[in-house]
């Protein structure tokens, strides 16, 4: 996915970035090629798959969510600083907490909020099921099993809150059997599945409210 197709396919979502916001993806596309020889943080580096499965894949979230009219959005097992940190250039209104597990990641996103003179964003040290807090969105992009992230994040959405899992295709983990198991506790209240621009590989994202 080039630059042009980016902006083609991200208005097809409802999304039009500034060019300071253009301006600052690149950045940070950089700096992350820069700490990858470092820390081990995505095997995804050319230009075009990052804007494509990295930035593009980060936004889609808007599709379920109205991020305009968002205020606090926790990311859990952020990595890299997808979605958070992408959703946070975009959409410089939201709060954002990034979560994650592993310190020397940690210390890169807080470099990263730095270099990129970002406000109202931080990165801490945690697990999703330790930390404490409440959240208009809580987000978690590929990062468990739906049944096991569901425990890690519900107890961070509040009341009229949602969790949102960013995943592939979500078919094989969310049988009928788990649906109903979930649904017993949590609602279900949304499933989007699309196909990635330019390459068609399968996305899903479950949005789930608490009962």
């Amino acid at each position: 996915m080039n630059k042009e197709e980016f902006l083609e396919e991200l208005a097809k979502i409802g999304i039009k970035p500034t060019e300071e916001q253009l301006s600052q993806l690149d950045k940070f596309y950089h700096l992350m090629l820069e700490w990858n020889e470092k820390i081990n943080l995505t095997r995804i580096t050319a230009e075009k798959e990052v804007y494509l499965k990295h930035f593009y894949d980060s936004l889609t979230l808007n599709k379920v969510v109205d991020l305009k009219n968002v205020n606090t959005l926790c990311d859990i097992g952020t990595g890299a600083g997808f979605p958070g940190v992408v959703l946070k250039i975009v959409f410089p209104n939201l709060r954002i907490t990034l979560i994650d597990s592993l310190l020397k990641r940690v210390n890169y996103l807080n470099e990263i909020i730095k270099e990129l003179k970002l406000q109202d964003i931080e990165a801490i040290h945690s697990r999703g099921e330790d930390y404490k807090g409440e959240f208009d969105v809580v987000s978690s992009r590929a990062v468990a099993n739906i049944e096991k992230l569901v425990d890690y994040t519900m107890h961070l959405v509040s009341k009229n809150g949602v969790f949102v899992a960013m995943k592939g295709n979500i078919d094989k983990e969310l049988t009928e059997s788990v649906a109903k198991k979930l649904n017993k506790k949590y609602r279900i209240i949304k499933i989007e599945k699309f196909t990635l621009p330019v390459e068609n590989s399968e996305r899903s994202l479950v949005v789930i409210k608490k009962a």
